[in-house]
């Protein structure tokens, strides 16, 4: 493989690691307060965070390709902090990674927080357990799973990006050249041999993070203590 195709490989690794932090710390208070919250347009929430599920990327790409246009607000107001255009930089591929996957983290997160024993947070709040503790010590344990699988999801599913990343970023190898792209460039070009390699890698990543998710959820349920009704019998 040549040298862009190693950049594109620590890029991508690069982009999913960031994008799966930033998911985490915007996607955890999202779901507590979805799972929580009573409002009457939650539906429509969910729905639009839900969208980029069905959704083709390349309509979200276009639409964020206009909003970091160079004289729109947004792309104005960029500049203004950092000195740098948004639109075809590493900060735009952030951006659009982070909403493209906000789904897959939110969902499996939502899905756990829905599932806690509500007499656990109450009796850790009588104790005089604040937020953050009640977070740390009961939300998280219990929930770990759940943090699992979304951050497999959220880092993977930007492993695999393509439309959305190629519409943003374009293809500038060692700053928006991801690995999907690298190999879309190496199939146009004929290149069939380094493109078997980048294929193959990324077969073989989606199969190891899976097999990972799969076999931790696989242990808890061995090693998960019986619930009352069962402990009861």
């Amino acid at each position: 493989m040549s040298q862009n195709d190693w950049l594109a490989i620590v890029l991508t690794l690069k982009l999913a690691g960031l994008s799966t932090l930033i998911l985490l710390a915007i996607g955890t208070p999202l779901a507590w307060w979805l799972t929580n919250t009573r409002v009457r347009f939650k539906p429509i929430l969910e729905a639009t965070i839900a969208l980029p599920l069905v959704l083709p990327p390349t309509v979200l790409g276009f639409y964020l390709l206009i909003a970091f246009a160079p004289n729109s607000a947004i792309a104005q107001f960029w500049q203004y902090l950092t000195g740098d255009t948004l639109a075809f930089s590493f900060s735009a591929l952030v951006i659009a990674s982070v909403i493209y996957s906000l789904p897959f983290v939110v969902q499996p997160l939502q899905s756990g927080f829905q599932q806690l024993p509500k007499p656990f947070l109450e009796t850790a709040a009588s104790l005089g357990a604040g937020p953050i503790d009640r977070f740390f010590s009961v939300i998280l344990p219990l929930c770990r799973s759940n943090f699992l699988v979304a951050s497999t999801l959220g880092f993977a599913h930007t492993v695999g990006e393509f439309g959305v990343v190629l519409m943003i970023g374009g293809n500038i190898p060692g700053q928006t050249q991801v690995i999907s792209i690298a190999l879309y460039e190496r199939v146009e070009s004929l290149q069939y041999d380094t493109a078997h390699w980048l294929a193959g890698g990324l077969i073989l990543f989606s199969l190891l993070v899976l097999s990972l998710v799969y076999l931790f959820n696989g242990y808890r349920g061995l090693t998960a203590p019986p619930n009352n009704g069962e402990a009861s019998k």
